[in-house]
């Protein structure tokens, strides 16, 4: 009698914790299935990097992609198989496509019907034009640590010379260097780094600030997990990073291998010169060079909204220091990362005297998870003004004119606008360099 007891009461809980497991596991696929149905409201959306493609005849449903996912929001259980939820979440890390058991996800670039236009390179990032690179973020690749690599390989060729030793290494003759690399992110920072601990004469050209896009987020953000390596500098100690942190990284980087910096310098152009070398035209001055790494963002130039009153002061295109709005009503425009990390980091830094944000969806399924976990909780509670499925019709002096998708208009007053709605690509730009592109629909 006893034992029928025991054994009775262990199958009830037994069922006790399959309905508990049972009730989640429907929830979380409920709120995957809301995630879904927005993201393919707006279309055939596609980051520009690298993002998870699940084979679903091989999936067997183990939920490891999910688990191993940092972003969490990307893949999800649906029906029991693995399913792309929020591509516009994923930062092209890699390591579901690692974790899955069958080898039922790959890592692709753009969908079977929405392609993503980058630079044609070889193995070692060199394009058809010969000594000219493109690493990082500009060949597809955000993933700070990726990037790194890059430069790294990109400046590795460049010291060694074509794999088959047919050709020597190109050097620079005549006055000219042996490698300018523009774009002082990450993979620009460990190329010029390669090629210092090489002993090759270059120079590193930023049109900004040594550390690149990265000095543009928010406060606090979380801009890198796991191990980094730099030559010439060593590993970081340091696994997870915030902007302060990683920006101190790269002060102290500055400090101690002092590279040959040209700052405040946007490069136009470059061009095979008859002797050879490259010319690498800036608005300061022509430079020659043996070798160029492109080692530029995917910002471009900033996105604008194409409504009166776009031009005044008060509109801006990123946020670097919240105190600059204290006091101010202020709209954030957008509905990705960027334009929720600013809207949190102003309320966070709880100065402004009100922040809404505009975005034309009904959610933030362009966002990584945690943004969205938060930006949600900041509405519910007040601190945020929701205005979903608003666009802005007018910037006035006081005030900003909002028009719903029912074509309803509103009024609010308002001190300053943020517009923080993408990048022009630089696609151009390469092609102006004579770069030959190549577009990837759902391919590696």
């Amino acid at each position: 009698m006893e034992a029928t007891l025991i054994i009775g009461g262990l199958l009830a809980l037994s069922v006790f914790i399959y309905l508990l497991w049972d009730r989640a596991d429907r929830r979380e696929e409920a709120a995957a299935l809301a995630v879904i149905e927005d993201t393919e409201g707006m279309g055939d959306v596609v980051p520009a990097s690298l993002h998870p493609m699940v084979d679903p005849a091989r999936c067997i449903g183990s939920g490891a992609c999910v688990s191993a996912c940092p972003e969490k929001v990307v893949i999800a259980l649906v029906g029991g198989r693995a399913r792309l939820a929020n591509p516009l979440g994923c930062i092209g890390h890699g390591a579901c496509a690692t974790a899955c058991p069958v080898g039922a996800i790959k890592l692709v670039y753009g969908s079977a019907t929405r392609g993503v236009e980058l630079p044609l390179v070889d193995r070692d990032f060199q394009t058809r034009q010969q000594g000219v690179y493109v690493v990082g973020e500009l060949g597809g690749m955000g993933l700070i640590r990726n990037a790194v690599q890059q430069g790294r390989q990109a400046a590795e060729r460049i010291v060694t010379g074509p794999p088959d030793g047919e050709q020597a290494p190109r050097r620079g003759i005549d006055g000219a260097i042996d490698a300018l690399v523009v774009g002082a992110g990450p993979a620009g920072i460990s190329a010029t780094l390669a090629l210092m601990e090489a002993g090759l004469r270059v120079l590193l050209v930023e049109r900004e600030q040594f550390g690149g896009t990265i000095t543009h987020y928010p406060r606090a953000k979380v801009v890198m997990t796991g191990t980094l390596e730099l030559p010439l500098y060593g590993k970081l100690k340091q696994t997870k990073m915030s902007k302060e942190q990683l920006v101190a990284v790269w002060q102290d980087i500055l400090v101690t291998t002092q590279p040959p910096l040209a700052l405040g310098e946007l490069v136009h152009g470059i061009e095979l010169g008859p002797d050879g070398m490259w010319e690498v035209h800036s608005d300061a001055e022509t430079r020659r060079a043996a070798n160029v790494v492109l080692a530029l963002g995917v910002r471009g130039s900033p996105r604008k909204l194409g409504v009166p009153g776009e031009d005044a002061a008060k509109v801006s295109y990123r946020l670097l220091e919240p105190a600059e709005f204290d006091g101010r009503h202020v709209l954030v425009v957008g509905g990705g990362n960027s334009a929720v990390e600013s809207a949190l980091a102003l309320v966070d830094h709880g100065g402004c005297a009100s922040v809404s944000i505009s975005y034309r969806g009904k959610a933030f399924a362009r966002c990584r998870g945690d943004n969205r976990r938060r930006v949600e909780e900041a509405l519910v509670s007040g601190r945020i003004r929701s205005l979903l499925g608003t666009q802005v019709e007018e910037v006035g002096t006081d005030q900003v004119t909002l028009v719903d998708t029912d074509g309803n208009r509103r009024t609010m007053e308002n001190d300053a606008v943020i517009v923080q709605i993408g990048g022009t690509p630089p696609s151009q730009l390469l092609e102006s360099f004579g770069i030959e592109l190549t577009t990837k629909y759902g391919e590696a």
